[in-house]
């Protein structure tokens, strides 16, 4: 399949770079397939932002960082229209998020405000400055990053923005063998500055329109559905995945399946995604966060109690 072709390539040229962290990459590439978001979760240091560039730089994208901090205004991010004294006319100036890679860096150090600016772009690829609309460039992607340990100067993200991402990563320390790779790695220089282009914007919408094509039979395409219903029926939970969770459960399953070399999807392939898919657009009640549930918990209590469909 092209997709596992184009996968194996962009993982390979990523690990130049990332040591270790196999399946964090197929998650990653697993959103670009369905041209979908990323919230990379975790504490400082260990790789968000370098994985964020590693994964643009292979992808041959137009990329922009932006730097989120409390006093980043909404025309930051989108552009604003200016008038020029020479024509005496208003032109509009592009914002970072006029790109195709765009890295929101630390995203919950800027104001609810400031947020919401990439809401429209994230969910319809457009942004709309002074009345007019503007498309943005295919394929986009929002790579975000953020700390969850440092509470001050700090913006929670709102459920309807969290919703928009596709999958929330968390990263993770890497083991003894990682660690001392990384130090031999980075010895002499840093291998980013190297990284080059392996595949190409037309490459990428090519494999994402194949994407669409992984087979999802009725039964499975039934559990999914179960599965993302089953969040909203427990009482444990405040607010469970919406039908855009659904979704995104269905189209991240197809392009995992894509990874790997399949044509069409396995249970497994559910079970192993919903964590990632579902988890951030739940909010646990405070009964069952008082005993100590979280939502990852909940969702693999969800998932051994759902009947898994089984061939006929």
């Amino acid at each position: 399949m092209r997709i596992q072709d184009i996968a194996k390539k962009l993982r390979d040229n990523i690990q130049k770079v990332i040591v270790g962290k196999d399946e964090v990459i197929d998650l990653t590439l697993t959103a670009v397939l369905c041209e979908g978001h990323v919230l990379l979760e975790d504490v400082p240091g260990i790789g968000k932002t370098t994985l964020a560039r590693a994964l643009a730089a292979s992808l041959g994208c137009a990329f922009r960082r932006l730097q989120f901090t409390p006093d980043l205004l909404p025309s930051d991010v989108t552009g604003l229209s200016w008038f020029n004294q020479k024509t005496q006319e208003f032109e509009f100036r592009p914002g970072p998020v006029m790109s195709q890679v765009l890295l929101a860096d630390e995203i919950n150090r800027a104001t609810p405000r400031t947020q919401s600016a990439l809401l429209e772009a994230m969910q319809e690829r457009q942004i709309t400055v002074d009345g007019i609309t503007r498309p943005l460039p295919r394929p986009f992607l929002v790579l975000a990053t953020e700390n969850p340990v440092e509470l001050e100067g700090t913006f929670p993200l709102p459920e309807a923005q969290l919703d928009r991402f596709l999958l929330r990563i968390v990263i993770g320390y890497p083991n003894q063998a990682e660690e001392n790779m990384i130090l031999e790695r980075f010895k002499q220089a840093d291998p980013l500055l190297d990284l080059r282009a392996v595949t190409t914007p037309k490459e990428l919408l090519a494999a994402q329109v194949e994407r669409r094509k992984v087979r999802v039979e009725l039964s499975l395409r039934d559990y999914i559905v179960r599965i993302a219903r089953a969040t909203r029926e427990t009482g444990e939970l405040e607010l469970g995945a919406s039908p855009r969770g659904t979704m995104a459960l269905y189209q991240a399953c197809q392009a995992w399946a894509g990874i790997q070399g399949r044509e069409y999807i396995l249970p497994d392939d559910v079970k192993r995604l919903a964590l990632p898919v579902l988890c951030h657009r739940m909010i646990v009640s405070p009964q069952a966060q008082l005993h100590g549930r979280s939502a990852q918990e909940m969702i693999k209590d969800i998932i051994a109690n759902v009947p898994v469909p089984v061939e006929s």
